[in-house]
C-alpha cells in the first residue's frame, strides 16, 4: 500500500516537473554533477564500518537510513558493513537546470557504496531502516534509591529508549538469503518482521520538498493557506473573563484561533483578583506561549499548579524541559498519578471578588499546544459555571492526594466516572426504542462494554451514528444485530481529534465534550474528563458539527459489515467536504442541517454496486 501510494503521488508530481530519480536514471551531465557532489561534500562526512570482533554493530538509531553491504575480503571471507547516512546532509540533492528533479541522499550513498570499503569487494547492498519498540513502562521499572523524584526516573528511562528491541526492519530491495540471515542475526530482529519496500524508508525528503516548490506550483500542489479566524461571538477588545462570565464560549480548532484562550490566560496572569491557575498538560509546543504565560502568572504571585504528564509518548523529553522551566518560575509541578496517565484537558482559573469565589473553567478535547492546534480539529469549552468550577476544584484536590474515587456533580472523570455514565446515557436512549438516538465522534472504539451496549441499542431500534477516524472494533450493518449502526471515518486536511458524545434529539439532546476515546486504556486506565455542554447555542453548534460531518461525501468513508471501508457516493453538485465547510462557515453562525439521504440499506446497495463494478 505504501509503495502504491508513493508511486501514485510521484506520478502526479512528475507532471509538474518534480521527480525522484535514481542515479542510473540520470543523464551524463547530471551523473557527473552528483558524482562531484558526492566526492567533495558527502564522502568526507561518511563513517563506514565493517562489523567484527573489534568493531561491534553501532547503535542503529530508530527510523534513520543506513546503507548495509555484504562484503568479501581477499581471502574470500564474508563480512557485513554499515554506512550511516549523516543527519548533517540534506535529504536529497536537487539537479541543476530542472524544475525540481532530485536524487535522495540514501540513493547516492547506496550507488557509490562500493567505493567506501577499501580492499573489500561489495557483493550486494541495500538501504536499511529499523523501528524500535517505543514503549517504556515508567511505573513498572525499579529505580535506585537516589532517584528522588519521578522526573529523574523519566530522564533515565528515556536513555534506554534508543536501545530498545527492534520491532521492524525495512530494506529497499530483495537480498540474498546469506545477506539477509547475517543482518537478521546482527540486528536481532524477528524474521517475520522484515519488510522489503522500494519507496523511501524515511520520508524526510517530503518536508524539504514543500519548502523548495516554486510559489506558482505551490498554489496547485499545496493546500491554500488558511488563517484561523477570531470567533464572531468573542470581542478581541473586551475582557475575556467578563465575556465568559456573561455566556459560555466554544472554540473549534483549527478553524477558530487559539488566541482567545491565550488572551484569557494572559489576562488572568495579570489580574489581581485571580488567586490560582491550575492546569493539566499532556503535550506542549516546543516553544510554548502557554508555559511562558503560566510562568509569568507564578512570578506575579499567583498560585500556579501544573499537572504535567511526563509519560506522553515521544514528548517526554520536551515535557521534562518545560517542567524545569515552570518550576524555576515558581509553579508547582506535579507528575500525575502512578500507573494512570493524566490525559485530561482542563484548566481552572479561581478568582475572589468582593469576598466571593468565582471560576473560569476550560475543558477541551485536545492538548494545550499551539503547534498542533492549527493541524488537529479540537474543541475547547470556556465557562464561568459555578458547578463546573467547584467540580474542577475537587478534581485538582483529588489529583494532589492521588484520589481516583472522587465524586462530581457535573464533570465525568475516568477511570471510574465516564464509562459508567456513558452506559447509563445509552440505557436512556435504549428505553426510547426507535425514538432513541446516539451519535459519538471519537478517534477509536475498542472498549468491550461500550461496544456491547451499542449493539443492544441497535437491537432496540435506536439510531446510532458513529464518526470514528481510526480503530473501530464494532461492525455495523449486521442484520438483526447492528443494522441500526452507521460508522463513518473522515480523513482530511486536518487530523480529526475532537470527541463529542450526543444522546437524544431536539432540545432534550445531551451533549458532552471529552478528552477520552472509547478505548479500554482511556476509560479504564487513564485520568480523563468529559463535561456536559449546557448552553443551547453551543448545543446547536455541536449539532451542526456532527450533522455536517455525517453529510461529508468527499473525505468520508463508511464501514461495511465485513469491516471494509467504501467511499460515499459523491455528485459534484451535492458534494460536502466537512472541513472545507468549517473553513467557510463558522460554528458560531451554523446553517440549518439537512440530514443525510442514505439509509443503511442504500449504503449497502452502493457497496454491492461498487464490488460488482456496476
Amino acid at each position: 500500500m505504501k509503495k502504491t501510494i508513493y508511486r501514485s503521488v510521484m506520478e502526479d508530481l512528475a507532471s509538474h516537473g518534480i521527480e525522484d530519480l535514481g542515479v542510473e536514471e540520470l543523464s551524463a551531465s547530471q551523473r557527473k554533477y552528483i558524482s562531484n557532489y558526492f566526492k567533495k561534500k558527502i564522502l568526507p562526512l561518511l563513517a563506514p564500518i565493517i562489523i567484527g570482533p573489534h568493531h561491534p554493530l553501532p547503535n542503529l538509531i530508530n527510523k534513520c537510513n543506513y546503507i548495509a553491504v555484504l562484503l568479501k575480503d581477499k581471502k574470500g571471507k564474508n563480512a557485513v558493513g554499515f554506512v550511516p547516512v549523516p543527519i548533517e546532509l540534506p535529504a536529497y540533492i536537487s539537479l541543476p537546470d530542472t524544475d525540481l528533479k532530485f536524487v535522495r541522499m540514501e540513493a547516492i550513498l547506496h550507488h557509490w557504496s562500493d567505493l567506501l570499503f577499501g580492499s573489500y569487494r561489495v557483493l550486494e547492498s541495500c538501504i536499511l531502516s529499523i523501528t524500535r519498540n517505543a514503549d517504556i513502562s515508567f511505573d513498572d521499572e525499579k529505580f535506585e534509591d537516589s532517584d528522588k523524584d519521578f522526573r529523574n526516573k523519566v530522564i533515565k528511562l528515556l536513555k534506554k529508549r534508543d536501545r530498545l528491541s527492534v520491532m521492524r526492519m525495512e530494506i529497499s530491495e530483495k537480498i540474498s538469503d546469506t545477506f539477509l540471515q547475517s543482518l537478521t542475526k546482527l540486528i536481532a530482529v524477528d524474521p517475520t518482521h522484515i519488510y522489503v519496500d522500494s519507496c523511501p524508508l524515511v520520508m524526510d525528503c517530503a518536508f524539504q520538498l514543500v519548502e523548495e516548490i516554486s510559489p506558482s506550483k505551490r498554489k496547485k500542489l499545496v493546500y491554500r493557506n488558511y488563517e484561523a479566524r477570531w470567533p464572531e461571538d468573542i470581542s478581541p477588545e473586551h475582557s475575556m473573563i467578563q465575556q465568559i462570565q456573561k455566556k459560555d464560549k466554544l472554540l473549534y480548532y483549527p478553524f477558530d484561533s487559539m488566541d482567545p484562550f491565550l488572551n484569557l490566560l494572559s489576562e488572568a496572569a495579570e489580574n489581581p483578583d485571580v488567586l490560582s491557575i491550575k492546569i493539566t498538560i499532556y503535550r506542549l509546543a516546543s516553544s510554548s506561549k502557554i508555559a511562558r504565560i503560566l510562568s509569568r502568572a507564578a512570578e506575579n504571585g499567583i498560585e500556579v499548579i501544573v499537572f504535567m504528564e511526563l509519560r506522553a509518548r515521544f514528548d517526554e523529553a520536551n515535557n521534562v524541559i518545560w517542567s524545569r522551566v515552570l518550576e524555576d518560575a515558581g509553579c508547582q509541578v506535579v507528575y500525575g498519578i502512578e500507573k494512570y496517565k493524566c490525559h485530561s484537558k482542563i484548566c481552572l482559573i479561581t478568582m475572589r471578588s468582593q469576598g466571593e469565589l468565582s471560576y473560569i473553567t476550560l475543558v477541551g478535547t485536545g492538548n494545550y499546544n499551539e503547534t498542533t492546534s492549527p493541524l488537529y480539529t479540537d474543541l475547547s469549552l470556556m465557562t464561568a459555571s459555578q458547578s463546573f468550577g467547584e467540580d474542577a476544584t475537587l478534581f485538582f484536590q483529588h489529583m494532589l492526594i492521588n484520589n481516583l474515587e472522587g465524586e462530581y456533580d457535573t464533570l465525568l472523570v475516568s477511570p471510574n466516572g465516564i464509562k459508567s455514565a456513558l452506559l447509563d446515557l445509552m440505557d436512556e436512549e435504549i428505553a426510547k426504542g426507535k425514538d432513541g438516538y446516539i451519535c459519538m465522534k471519537v478517534n477509536s472504539i475498542t472498549e468491550r462494554q461500550v461496544i456491547e451496549k451499542l449493539h443492544q441499542a441497535s437491537q432496540s431500534g435506536v439510531e446510532v451514528q458513529l464518526i470514528v477516524r481510526g480503530i473501530c472494533c464494532l461492525l455495523p450493518g449486521i442484520p438483526g444485530y447492528t443494522d441500526n449502526i452507521q460508522v463513518t471515518s473522515i480523513v482530511g486536511r486536518y487530523l480529526e481529534h475532537a470527541r463529542i458524545y450526543c444522546f437524544g434529539k431536539g432540545l432534550e439532546a445531551k451533549y458532552y465534550l471529552s478528552s477520552a476515546d472509547l478505548m479500554t486504556r482511556n476509560l479504564n486506565h487513564r485520568v480523563e474528563i468529559a463535561c456536559p455542554v449546557l448552553d443551547q447555542d453551543l448545543k446547536k453548534q455541536l449539532k451542526w458539527i456532527l450533522s455536517t460531518q455525517l453529510a461529508d461525501n468527499v473525505k468520508a468513508s463508511f464501514m461495511m459489515p465485513e469491516g471494509l471501508y467504501s467511499r460515499k457516493v459523491s455528485f459534484e453538485a451535492l458534494s460536502m467536504n466537512s472541513q472545507e465547510e468549517f473553513m467557510k462557515t463558522s460554528i458560531h453562525r451554523p446553517t440549518e442541517f439537512v440530514p443525510p439521504t442514505k439509509s443503511v440499506l442504500e449504503r449497502f446497495r452502493s457497496y454491492l454496486q461498487w464490488v460488482l463494478g456496476e
